[in-house]
């Protein structure tokens, strides 16, 4: 059963976030009511946030920046973001994300994740 909402798009998935801004680390952080809560250093002001986020998701997943668009929530903690292109299935991205570390075996996403803690 999927802990993620994740959609498809036209244009690739779409996920929900919960956002922490002003944390001690930007990190994936885990599900939150359907939801990826993550949390970045950056301040809530003047985009920083939402910049930092699309940032650590295009690290964690190891695509471009320009794969990670914030299609709502710009000014809010719950923002929705669409990831661009044929990178692999909903179940892939979700199995990404929520690793502990690491890439999980078979993934076609290349990134890989902070530990938490």
């Amino acid at each position: 059963m999927s802990r993620l909402e994740i959609k498809p798009t036209r244009d690739g998935l779409s996920l929900r976030l919960r956002v922490l801004p002003k944390g001690s680390h930007d990190r994936v952080s885990g599900p939150y009511g359907g939801a990826l809560k993550v949390s970045v250093r950056a301040a809530p002001e003047r985009g920083k946030a939402t910049e930092a986020v699309v940032k650590l998701l295009a690290e964690v997943l190891g695509v471009p920046r320009k794969d990670v668009e914030v299609v709502s929530g710009l000014t809010s903690q719950d923002k929705v973001v669409v990831i661009r292109g044929r990178h692999g299935s909903a179940a892939d991205l979700e199995r990404v994300l929520l690793a502990e570390c690491g890439e999980p075996v078979g993934s076609p996403w290349s990134g890989t994740l902070r530990c938490r803690g």
